[in-house]
């Protein structure tokens, strides 16, 4: 037990207070100086790293060394003042200051701790140009009969340097202000009521001292306190009804006039003191000389001590009653009127303090009463030294004086001399901790009432000096008068240290009595690390090591550690041992001494008995009243628990016996389970055994049913002779139960021994029941592999029951039984299934015996000629009995579903799917999860495996084959997967446990639900990495499979408004603003996603609109579906499932999702095929731009009527741009082309019919469909595809149009043919050709074409197909008549 300082309490946003103190220490304040992290705190630690680097830029570093310096030392500049009750503190600086209270809030590492923040910050000042100097929190005493001696509020007393003193409530509220002398206030002091520690010590009285350069005004603490409530009243009264004033009561208090001296610093008023008679001849001989008189009473006085400069130190007296006190009216500064009132309060509230209008009695100084002289009686001269600062004791008998010289002087305040004197402490700030001895942790059975004194006298009190060297960094604890040092601690350079020395103001000798706040006699406050510390001194640190009993105790403690740590022989180190304990003589320091030997990992187990057992039997033979109860039970309790331990190891090591032949008869008698019931069990658990096998590291020491003597001891305790186990971890948990059951369960030792053994014990069997289950379900796997341990465990359960406290004999058989809910709820909350399933049927088993038993004993009783027809086969019936048959369908139900969770796919999957692993199941998270909990972890599972939709239809269509002819398991899966073969080779076959869990949850499971959930999985992990747009595409198969129409649209209605809507209108005003598809950078600041992945998104997006728009169609064309849970899972309470919230949204408005799949095609178009120069949003009217990204059910104002034309054009000329985007991806030649880009254009989804796509959207956006069908055939031709050509020209209206349209077409393939291929046949050809055609080729462009080299045939085909368009009155029948003749001349020389 040594000195410590210790955290309490940190700072919510300490730089908040910096930043107002200090504007030009904020982080932006420099306009040159690089911006912070606001995160980030600015310590020594980040400024001060690398400063060597810089050492030759001597300017900047020097800036940049000053700005550091004065963020970490701007404490040091403040006024600073802790509430001894901790309740608030104050840092001021100038005319500002900032008001902190402490609040219970969460830290960063989740723990709650108690923070200062902010309360209340603005300007206090008054006057023009006053600044404050010294601040003081006074916390005052509660007049309320429920809380006497508790603290009601805190007042803050502020000095100034006009000489003003004011007080202000914790928001800021301005209660009253005294103008008590025209000089600057140096100092506030406060002095509370303090209990005499002797009868013959003088009460003090409290008061408020203030201090000027040549004066001290000391206040009466009772008149303060009076005039201070008053005053808070009236504020009160003020702003709730806007009274007039209350006159308070005026202030008492004396004024002198300090004489012959120079300089004062600071102060300390002592009290009133009364002198000896010797010190009273002593001082009269002095002062009268020789022939002196005497006063039969020695005189009361006043003391107080100044320091500062001749002399250094000065010692007054002032004689009571000498002057009589004056009375002064108090300046009051609270309102008349309820708004100055509320004016006062909300400038606290807001944060700033107005310099508004103050009213006429406020402007006019107050008479300033004239001092009455005091002249200085002695002092300590020295001239060259300059008092600082000075700190009374406690106990108003030492004061300690800090100097300029670096020196700390501790004063004899009664006798006026230095006792003592440290030296190297420059700016050292002092203070005092005061310690009272426990005497009740000594002598048992003792307590005090009052702080300082006890039944059998006064307690002892220490004091100690506190002195905190910033220079050094250095905390320091002496003991005083001429104690050594008793802590050091490195704390850093800019602290500061808070002495309060007064308490809480309004107690007298009987408040003082009652219950008290914890209060904190000196605090240390650390900016750098935002934390308020305390230091905490033991008592026995004042005692020297000859007087001191618990300085030996400690002393042997320390002998007892070093001896616990060695390795020595058990014989020679037991007896040594036993002397130490023995010679503690502080009953606290011996139970210490008790746990550290009792908790060492060295000594043997007959070591620790030992010595627990002598010194159980030394206290027994000392007399009751001299021994502690405490340490008495303590080592009661621990000698029964290591005689526990010793009996259950005697247990367990004993030889195991010869172990029968145990079959499978046996087992299904042992559970009551006839033939067909236990080989579905068995099927059950080895299928959960092949699945679930999981690698367990085991390591050499890793033994079950070993437990060290020291963990044993460390989980049990005694309570009234009663053992509990104490709060521990599940892992330890299963530890003391495999101590105690793990070899019963083997068989290798008595389970009716060890039972009675641990009953004896006082382990109740509620808390055994609760050991052996946790126990059972951890060890799962052992316990499958060893069919032996059902047995065991039947065993052990039977004796449990029996116990007398297990089963109340009152127990009824319509009721439920508390002993039997405590297993099946440990069953139900077990992730375990396969243990929680065997237990349950071993729980049902005995449940059923006992059940019996007592029927039976009842019928006996009731009438005993029936007693003969029971049998063990008849089972009473129950309401337990109930409650065990239906845990059971429900854990069977549980372990086929984690069968199937954790098995894997018949073949290797090609990646794997990165997937949150699935978590394990129990009976009670499947209740938790609703009714769709069950298809959600399927449809966790089918994503894991990566299923296609077209193989879950098949499997259940399967599934429901096999009721019909369960010999063929596989006969209507390979029948179905001959029939679609791509589902075959997506998923390898259908695993066996999915067409189990189809048959087993045929609700739950329905296809419907089924493809919900998998859309629901698939569309959620897509949401988390958008990058995985093969996600998506699945999540809209299964979309699409779903058939029903009801759960269709809400599915596709909850998967646009929770996931898509955000990232398609983001891509939609993307796209609308760079006027074509965005790079990859614009698309992940904006969308979230990559420029690719943008692509499959957007096509995505408009399948499920189109896929929305079929199911609301579909809505009217069949009935809503209802959703079905099975009988076990009826009582599932949770959130309500995909399905059922499918079913809840409401109807779409058609038109406005049309009008969006419109949009979204627009922007797959030129996502798709990197279109330029459009604009999406532009291609619609304002309407039409409005209705966009709303709530798909509301009704929105869409477009109707005629359109603009030039809306209309710019459209057209969108739609013709796609048509021949998509004709050019699909039909251009190879080698334009390069693979790696096709690959890339390619999406992974199979490509559209753009085309029909393209004359689709020209019907919704009022084009002419007609335009882009001749558009398309003429594309087609361009590319050279002239038989695709020739079947879209079918499609087209307008013949003759598109006849003029392919006549150009023609005449560019033959002006490439004759007049770009430069040949001497081509030259003739074209001389022997009409003027008018040679003309009208030379005009035409042949690089309009996107496949010049056709074949001439397919050119002449071209030209017969024109003819046949073409009327004969057409202007260009003619030429298209000389174009035959050219191009069969140009076809017959190749001919």
């Amino acid at each position: 037990m040594a000195c410590s300082v210790v955290p309490f309490c940190h700072f919510q946003d300490l730089h908040a207070a910096r930043d107002f103190l200090f504007p030009q220490l904020r982080e932006d304040a420099p306009s040159g100086a690089a911006r912070r992290d606001p995160g980030k705190s600015t310590n020594w630690e980040d400024d001060g790293w690398g400063a060597w680097e810089d050492a030759e830029l001597p300017e900047p570093e020097e800036e940049e060394s000053t700005c550091k310096t004065q963020k970490t030392s701007w404490l040091q500049d403040c006024v600073l003042s802790l509430s001894p009750t901790s309740d608030l503190m104050v840092i001021a600086r100038e005319q500002k200051a900032v008001f902190l209270v402490p609040k219970w809030k969460h830290s960063d590492k989740g723990r709650e701790e108690m923070q200062f923040a902010v309360a209340w910050s603005g300007s206090l000042s008054v006057e023009e140009g006053e600044c404050v100097t010294s601040a003081l929190c006074i916390p005052l005493a509660s007049q309320k009969r429920s809380s006497t001696g508790r603290p009601d509020w805190t007042c803050i007393v502020v000095g100034f340097t006009s000489g003003y003193v004011r007080f202000y409530t914790e928001t800021g509220v301005l209660l009253l202000a005294q103008l008590l002398n025209e000089d600057t206030v140096l100092q506030l002091k406060c002095r509370t009521y303090e209990i005499p520690r002797h009868p013959g010590v003088t009460e003090q009285s409290e008061e408020l001292s203030i201090l000027y350069p040549a004066a001290i005004v000391t206040i009466d603490g009772f008149s303060l306190f009076q005039s201070l409530r008053a005053c808070r009243n009236q504020v009160a009264k003020a702003a709730a009804s806007g009274s007039e004033n209350i006159e308070p009561p005026p202030l008492a208090y004396k004024k002198w006039g300090l004489q012959d001296i120079d300089t004062i610093t600071d102060h300390a008023s002592i009290g009133v003191t009364t002198l000896s008679p010797f010190d009273q001849m002593k001082t009269a001989s002095n002062i009268g000389g020789f022939n002196a008189a005497v006063k039969n009473s020695p005189p009361a006085m006043s003391q107080y001590i100044t320091v500062g400069a001749s002399p250094f130190t000065g010692f007054f007296y002032a004689l009571e009653g000498s002057t009589p006190p004056l009375l002064s009216h108090v300046a009051l500064a609270v309102a008349s009127k309820l708004t100055s009132a509320l004016f006062n309060a909300a400038s606290g509230w807001l944060g700033w303090k107005s310099k508004h209008e103050e009213e006429p009695v406020q402007r006019q100084k107050p008479k300033v009463e004239p001092a009455s002289p005091l002249a200085v009686r002695f002092g300590l001269p020295d001239s060259r030294r300059h008092g600082e600062s000075i700190c009374l004791s406690p106990c108003n008998t030492l004061a300690a004086v800090t100097d300029d010289f670096g020196r700390v002087i501790l004063l004899d305040v009664a006798r006026g001399i230095a006792v003592r004197m440290w030296k190297g402490y420059r700016d050292a700030q002092a203070g005092w901790v005061q310690v009272v001895e426990d005497l009740q942790e000594r002598v048992p059975g003792r307590a005090d009432c009052s702080p300082f004194r006890s039944g059998q006298g006064p307690s002892r009190v220490a004091q100690f000096l506190v002195i905190y060297a910033p220079r050094r960094g250095i905390l320091e604890v002496w003991g005083t008068q001429q104690g050594p040092r008793v802590g050091a601690f490195n704390v850093g350079k800019h602290c500061r240290l808070l002495y309060p020395g007064y308490k809480i103001m309004g107690l007298n000798n009987v408040t003082s009595q009652s219950w008290q706040p914890q209060t904190y006699q000196i605090c240390l406050m650390d900016p750098v690390s935002g934390s308020v510390k305390t230091v905490n001194v033991p008592f026995h640190l004042a005692l020297s090591d000859k007087k001191s009993e618990r300085a030996k105790d400690m002393h042997l403690m320390t002998k007892l550690a070093a001896l616990l740590r060695v390795r020595p022989g058990p014989d020679s180190v037991e007896t040594e041992i036993k002397e130490l304990i023995l010679d503690i003589k502080y009953p606290a320091t011996k139970t210490q001494a008790l746990e550290s030997i009792l908790a060492s990992d060295h000594l043997p187990f007959s070591c620790l008995r030992n010595i627990t057992q002598t010194v159980l039997d030394v206290l027994r033979s000392q007399e009751r009243a001299s021994v502690d109860e405490g340490l008495l039970q303590f080592c009661a309790s621990k000698l029964k628990l290591l005689h526990l331990y010793e009996s259950v190891g005697r247990l367990n090591s004993l030889a195991p016996r010869s172990d029968a032949p145990f079959s499978d008869d046996d087992l299904a008698s042992l559970l009551r389970l006839d033939e067909k019931e236990l080989l579905k069990l068995q099927g059950l658990l080895e299928k959960y055994k092949q699945e679930n096998t999981r690698t367990v590291v085991r390591f050499s020491d890793d033994i079950d049913g070993a437990l060290p003597v020291k963990t044993f001891l460390e989980y049990l305790e005694y309570e009234k002779d009663v053992l509990s186990i104490k709060k521990i971890s599940e892992e330890e948990y299963v530890a003391l139960g495999s101590f105690f059951f793990w070899k019963c369960l083997h068989g290798e030792s008595s389970t009716e021994d060890m039972c009675h053994t641990l009953e004896a014990a006082g382990l109740s069997p509620q808390l055994l029941l609760s050991l052996l289950l946790s126990l059972w379900l951890s060890k799962e796997k052992d316990i499958l592999e060893n069919p032996r341990s059902v047995c065991c465990l039947h065993t052990m359960l039977s004796l449990l029951s029996k116990m007398k406290v297990a089963i109340d004999e009152t127990w009824d058989s319509q009721s439920v039984s508390p002993w039997w809910q405590q297993m099946r709820l440990a069953c139900v909350q077990s992730e375990n299934n396969g243990a929680a399933l065997l237990s349950a049927h071993v729980g049902h088993s005995v449940a059923v015996q006992i059940s019996n038993q007592m029927t039976e004993k009842k019928t006996v009783a009731g009438a005993g000629a029936d007693a003969e027809a029971l049998t063990d086969s008849w089972e009473a019936l129950s309401l337990d009995t109930e409650h065990w048959r239906l845990l059971l369908r429900q854990l069977e139900d549980c372990l086929l579903l984690q069968t199937l969770l954790h098995s894997g796919p018949r073949r290797p999957q090609a990646p794997a799917l990165q997937a949150e692993p699935l978590p394990r199941l129990s009976v009670k998270k499947l209740l938790e999860a609703g009714k769709g909990g069950i298809a959600d972890s399927v449809a966790k599972w089918l994503f894991k495996q990566d299923l296609s939709p077209a193989t879950l239809t098949l499997a259940h269509q399967d599934g429901d084959g096999d009721g019909g002819n369960p010999d063929e398991p596989q006969g209507g899966a390979d029948r179905a997967f001959l029939q679609a073969p791509e589902a075959e080779a997506d998923a390898g076959g259908i695993p066996d446990a999915l067409l189990l869990a189809y048959k087993q949850f045929p609700c739950s499971l329905e296809p419907d639900v089924l493809h919900a959930h998998c859309c629901w999985e698939y569309v959620v992990q897509w949401n988390r990495d958008p990058e995985e747009a093969r996600f998506f595409a699945r999540s809209i198969e299964h979309l699409k499979h779903i058939v029903n129409a009801h759960v269709q649209h809400g599915i596709a209605l909850m998967m646009w408004n929770t996931f898509l809507v955000k990232r398609f209108s983001a891509a939609a005003y993307l796209m609308d603003k760079v006027g074509k598809s965005p790079k990859d950078r614009l698309c992940r600041r904006d969308v979230g996603m990559s420029d690719t992945a943008l692509t499959s998104f957007l096509g995505c997006c408009v399948d499920l609109l189109q896929t929305l728009m079929e199911a609301d169609v579909g809505r009217d064309e069949m009935p809503a579906p209802v959703l079905d849970t099975e009988d076990t899972w009826l009582s599932a309470e949770g959130p309500a499932s995909i399905a059922e919230l499918a079913l809840e949204q409401k109807p779409v408005h058609y038109p406005l999702v049309q009008h969006h799949s419109v949009l979204g095609a627009v922007l797959y178009a030129m996502a798709r095929f990197a279109l330029r120069a459009v604009r999406p949003l532009s291609l619609f009217d304002s309407k039409g731009k409005n209705a966009f990204f709303k709530d798909l059910t509301s009704i929105q104002l869409l477009p109707s009527g005629d359109m603009d034309p030039n809306l209309l054009s710019v459209r057209q000329q969108f739609l013709l741009k796609v048509v021949s985007a998509a004709v050019q991806a699909q039909h251009s030649a190879p080698k334009d082309r390069a693979p790696s880009a096709e690959a890339a254009a390619t999406p992974p989804e199979e490509d559209r019919d753009w085309p029909a796509l393209a004359v689709d959207l020209a019907q919704h956006l009022q084009v002419s469909e007609d335009v882009v069908r001749r558009h398309y055939v003429g594309e087609l031709y361009s590319h050279g595809v002239d038989h695709l050509g020739e079947e879209a020209i079918l499609q087209v209206h307008d013949k003759e149009v598109l006849a003029s349209q392919l006549l150009m077409l023609t005449g560019q393939r033959l002006a490439h043919a004759l007049l770009h291929t430069q040949t001497r046949e081509g030259m003739e050809l074209l001389a022997r050709l009409p003027p008018t055609l040679c003309t009208w080729l030379k005009a035409m462009n042949p690089q309009d074409l996107q496949n010049a080299d056709v074949p001439i045939a397919a050119t002449a085909r071209l030209v017969h197909r024109v003819l046949e368009l073409l009327p004969a009155q057409h202007g260009q029948y003619g030429l298209a008549l000389h174009l035959i003749e050219a191009v069969e001349a140009v076809a017959l020389p190749r001919c």
